[in-house]
């Protein structure tokens, strides 16, 4: 008897090596977990790639409720769109962009993403390829603290091993 999803060859030897790569490949994924592409963006934007980021905002920006007016044009441009918000950000900074979710219909989650520290706060996604060219907002508050970085021996040591 042939169990289904088992294909028969001439060599019975190609067919154990069929199925030891079967139950090897089940066994790492019992022990690891499934395989994922891209981990490294995955753990940056909140379990999702770059590829289908709308639009990022920093735990600071979260924490000056900043980014507020282009996080409600993107979700009306993205209807289908996700929001993830980090839940090492307090409730009290993350309130009010949950609050946007709800009003434009949006699906929001909080993640916990206790293996890597991130600087991202909330991430609008999609759930394909849209590969968007710009999807962070330069706020007042990040271009002053720019400008600050470049003063001083500190700025020039940076602009020197920056290039």
């Amino acid at each position: 008897m042939i169990k289904k999803g088992y294909y028969v060859h001439k060599h019975d030897s190609y067919e154990v090596k069929t199925v030891k790569k079967d139950v090897d490949d089940y066994l790492q994924e019992g022990i690891y977990g499934a395989r994922q592409t891209k981990p490294g963006e995955r753990k940056k934007y909140l379990g999702t790639i770059r590829e289908r980021v709308v639009l990022v905002l920093t735990n600071g920006q979260l924490m000056r409720e900043q980014g507020l007016e282009e996080l409600a044009q993107a979700m009306k441009d993205y209807p289908e769109a996700k929001l993830l918000l980090d839940r090492q950000v307090s409730y009290r900074f993350r309130k009010p962009y949950r609050q946007l979710a709800n009003e434009h219909g949006i699906q929001h989650t909080t993640v916990d993403n206790k293996e890597v520290e991130t600087d991202v706060g909330a991430v609008l996604a999609v759930e394909e390829a849209i590969d968007k060219e710009k999807i962070d907002i330069k706020t007042t508050e990040d271009t002053k603290q720019e400008g600050e970085e470049k003063k001083g021996l500190g700025g020039l040591i940076k602009s020197l091993f920056k290039s």
